[in-house]
């Protein structure tokens, strides 16, 4: 698989990992990050809810659950936690997993073994559900519109035809395809995906010793605006002052990650370092 870890550089100035101590990566996908941590010196425990990814393991101890889970699993205080809460590059380029419009496949979206599937979604769910879904959970202005035109063209069992379909009546925008923001919405809906960051946002903070690193990389708006509300509401600083992007050439070598955005939050108490002026 060719997967390349967002912000890797960043992530490891952020938690900050040390020989001997003890880390919980809650989205284990290509193993990236888990490999630098364990580079360190220090013990990882990895989390994926996705069936697949433990072919990637190469010997990691990789927990199969749901991030949200990971206190049933750990019974141990960690020093520190990370997320990355985008699409691995596995289910994005497996044309199976229905991930992805830019390669037709069935419209599954699933990253567990749950039975809802996006296709369920599009061809039994009534017109009104499917724009509050695309509007909440893809930001789409367009999304009544959206989900007349899915109503009156359906069924829909691959991609290509969604894709195609939303291609032909709505505009793009520059870097955007027409059905990004659908697609996000229905792989949201399925998953469950901001609930799950929730609780597994409340999960971590119970596993982490004091002065313990939450450090979360979101790819949209209501990733980043959960974590947000989790650092205020539970008082956790901020170790920089701002968010954390990545850098034009990162940017140039990895277009995916043009919309990472990297928090990281410790327990009250801590000094608030500056952002790096350079990454």
């Amino acid at each position: 698989m060719n997967h390349t870890p967002v912000l890797l550089t960043e992530m490891l100035a952020a938690l900050s990992p040390h020989k001997g101590n003890v880390y919980i990566d809650g989205t284990f996908g290509g193993g990236g990050y888990t490999r630098a941590i364990l580079q360190t010196g220090a013990r990882v425990i990895a989390f994926d809810r996705d069936p697949f990814v433990r072919q990637f393991s190469d010997g990691i101890d990789l927990i199969q659950a749901p991030f949200s889970q990971m206190a049933q699993h750990v019974h141990e205080k960690v020093d520190g936690i990370v997320f990355d809460f985008g699409v691995s590059s596995f289910q994005i380029d497996t044309p199976d997993r229905g991930f992805s419009f830019q390669q037709d496949g069935p419209l599954d979206m699933r990253m567990g073994k749950g039975e809802l599937t996006a296709a369920l979604v599009l061809n039994t769910y009534a017109e009104k559900n499917l724009a509050d879904i695309i509007y909440t959970y893809g930001e789409e202005r367009s999304s009544r519109f959206i989900a007349k035109l899915i109503v009156e063209n359906r069924p829909f069992h691959t991609t290509k035809k969604l894709a195609d379909l939303l291609a032909k009546h709505l505009k793009g925008k520059p870097h955007l395809h027409p059905a990004t923001l659908t697609f996000q919405a229905l792989r949201i809906y399925v998953n469950d995906e901001l609930q799950e960051i929730q609780d597994g946002l409340t999960a971590a903070l119970s596993l982490l010793k004091p002065g313990g690193r939450l450090v979360t990389v979101s790819f949209h708006a209501l990733e980043d605006r959960i974590v947000k509300q989790f650092f205020k509401t539970h008082n956790l600083e901020s170790l920089y002052k701002r968010v954390i992007t990545p850098s034009q050439q990162e940017i140039k070598l990895n277009p995916r990650a043009r919309s990472a955005r990297l928090r990281c939050g410790i327990i009250p108490g801590r000094l608030i370092l500056p952002a790096p002026s350079d990454h």
